[in-house]
């Protein structure tokens, strides 16, 4: 009784589990249901092979047109140049019923399910209709109502095409791993040929690797490959398309791998056009999918010149240092409006673009040294009633076991604030954190939207210690300044219009009153000066007015080397963020100079790049020094009064 027991809570679980039961079942109870659905999307069926071969364009700022993200679907292959044994071995692996059925395979699916509740394998019972279906003109949404409107769409796309028209919709849609989407950018990325020159043994490698494209990748994983490749070979002679010597002949050709493909989009500006995929994806709800075969118009926040001046600067390569051992250093760079937030123009790393691939401008967390300082420090000190003039200590000093250095290790007993910062030095710094008290530190950096919440409350944090950030959201933060006070949330998407009319987004971009008017002119006044005299003079161009902050991280474990080079910069009309580093610096593998020598005179030459692209509009306050010659020169003309006066 106990094994029968067992066998029924063993076969009920199985059956509880399995999808394809449900599928079944559903199937049966809302078949009314489904006949609406079928109905209400016959439109996009009708459609179907226009919308598959349409591009996303992408338009600038200005409504022009920059980019496209597409599938390439212009490299697609009529069925006719597509070779037999390629159309077979896919149909072997993926539906071997696919010439008997009418889009969905009931014979397939009760074969699923009892597989699946009485072995511990597990099959799908999908045709290649259905994932055509599912690919093209719906969402990844893993629901059964989502199952149930595929099923009645693959009826309905049979209905209105021809079955080589869905095997070749289908073949030159689904992806292949690698970036490769289609059949085409397949055969070019693995074999280094068009499709139609494929043999028999690299037919069946593609067909093999549609079921785990990541998995079954022949750069990633060549064995598993080859003995899927094998397996459909298998199929092919199991339903009549190949003797099995044939098979056995292909399965001993040997597998060369040649990419001739180039970058899957093929687009203008690639590391904007990721941007712009990862914001659709996560603000729109948009699949990647969706992006490269629904033809969608997207409208950016992008300055094409702009855009152009950063790529070319960042194809010269001797303007990167290299680190000690010689090795190139790592780079990126982003360009905002401070008027509206929008990201002008995003270069994510240096060397060869991989689509999609880590973007360092908008995804790396990395400690942002002392360009934390007008954040965390100087702003609400200004906040507390401290002013450019206040005198603040600069000597070593023990905070409670905590004893920073300043770089050089140089001391000058008292420093104004505005001297602290155009040098940028450390203990001033510290010394005034410590004074207005660390939460009011984090309050700030709060409010200039980078998450303090889990940091821990040390005084380190001064000089950036303890946090990380990307060279986005440094840039957004600093909109602050040129910006009366007020932050603005950074974007690449203005809107999305899609096939059936504007997408909404899950969230717009806002703006924060992080500060005053008055407190972010003093702030601008003391960062102009540290252009004009300070660490980031290597920055100036002639004729803008750049204010700016260098920032520098040092190796792990008490190092000495540099790590990271920051330069923050902006005019009234961009603000810039430049980093260069070295991943998994060491002792051994480090930058050897700081910001000044490296990110400082990089930004110099993106904004020599660029100012013919910006209006050159200048800052309504004055930098110190000019106050401080007016105040002199007044003093003067007081005193030349008074000493008139008395004479007379």
């Amino acid at each position: 009784m106990n094994a029968i027991t067992k066998f029924m809570k063993s076969l009920w679980r199985k059956f509880h589990l399995t999808q394809i039961m449900v599928l079944a079942v559903s199937v049966i109870v809302l078949a009314g249901l489904g006949f609406i659905v079928f109905f209400m999307k016959s439109a996009d069926v009708e459609t179907l092979k226009r919308g598959l071969s349409q591009s996303t364009v992408l338009y600038d700022a200005n409504g022009d047109k920059a980019s496209k993200l597409s599938a390439n679907r212009s490299d697609s292959v009529p069925i006719g140049k597509m070779p037999e044994h390629l159309q077979e071995a896919v149909i072997s692996i993926e539906d071997h019923r696919f010439y008997e059925h009418n889009g969905f395979d009931l014979k397939g699916i009760g074969r699923a399910f009892f597989k699946n509740t009485f072995t511990s394998s597990v099959q799908g019972g999908s045709t290649i209709t259905q994932q055509l279906t599912k690919n093209a003109l719906l969402s990844p949404e893993q629901t059964y109502k989502r199952k149930v409107e595929e099923l009645f769409l693959a009826i309905e796309i049979e209905k209105v095409y021809k079955k080589k028209e869905i095997l070749e919709m289908y073949l030159n849609t689904i992806y292949f791993g690698s970036g490769s989407w289609g059949v085409q950018n397949a055969s070019k990325k693995y074999f280094g040929k068009s499709a139609s020159e494929l043999t028999l043994s690299e037919s069946a490698m593609l067909a093999g690797i549609i079921k785990a494209p990541s998995v079954l990748d022949p750069y990633k994983n060549l064995e598993k490959a080859t003995a899927r490749r094998n397996l459909v070979l298998d199929q092919m002679a199991k339903y009549g398309y190949i003797t099995s010597e044939e098979a056995e002949n292909a399965k001993n050709k040997q597998t060369v791998l040649d990419d001739t493909s180039g970058d899957p989009l093929k687009g203008k500006y690639p590391y904007y056009a990721d941007a712009v995929i990862n914001e659709a994806i996560n603000r729109f709800g948009l699949t990647q999918n969706d992006l490269l075969t629904k033809g969608y118009e997207i409208y950016t926040a992008m300055d094409q010149g702009v855009q152009a001046g950063l790529e070319d600067v960042y194809e010269k390569d001797w303007l990167f240092p290299d680190s000690v051992n010689g090795d190139p250093s790592q780079s990126a760079a982003v360009l905002v409006n401070p008027k509206t937030g929008g990201v002008m123009a995003v270069v994510g790393k240096r060397g060869e673009h991989v689509f999609r691939g880590f973007n360092y401008a908008t995804q790396s967390k990395i400690e942002p040294g002392s360009t934390l300082k007008p954040l965390v420090v100087y702003t609400p000190a200004l906040e507390e009633g401290y002013t450019p003039d206040s005198m603040l200590k600069d000597e070593p000093q023990d905070f409670g076991g905590y004893t920073p250095e300043n770089y050089g290790g140089t001391y000058r007993g008292e420093v104004t604030m505005n001297k602290a910062l155009e040098k940028s030095l450390n203990l001033p710094a510290v010394w005034l954190l410590n004074e207005i008290g660390i939460s009011k530190g984090l309050d700030a950096l709060e409010r200039f939207g980078i998450p303090a919440e889990k940091v821990d409350r040390e005084l380190g944090i001064a000089l950036g210690g303890g946090m990380v950030v990307s060279p986005l959201q440094l840039a957004q933060a600093y909109t602050t300044f040129p910006n009366s006070g007020v932050r603005k949330d950074s974007f690449f998407i203005q809107k999305i219009i899609g096939p059936e009319g504007e997408v909404k987004p899950k969230w717009t971009p806002e703006e924060t009153q992080v500060t005053t008017k008055e407190v972010s002119n003093e702030i601008n006044a003391m960062l102009l000066n540290v252009v004009k005299h300070g660490s980031g003079k290597k920055a100036k161009v002639s004729g803008v007015e750049l204010a700016g902050k260098t920032g520098s991280t040092q190796v792990p474990a008490g190092g000495s080397g540099t790590k990271d080079q920051w330069f923050v910069g902006y005019t009234p009309d961009v603000v810039g963020t430049v980093w260069i580093g070295v991943e998994n610096a060491d002792q051994e593998n480090h930058l050897a100079k700081n910001s000044s020598d490296g990110a400082v005179p990089l930004f110099k030459e993106i904004m020599q790049e660029i100012m013919p692209e910006l209006e050159g509009t200048s800052f309504d306050v004055e930098s110190i020094e000019e106050e401080k010659k007016k105040e002199e020169e007044k003093d003067w003309f007081d005193k030349a009064v008074d000493k008139w006066n008395e004479l007379f």
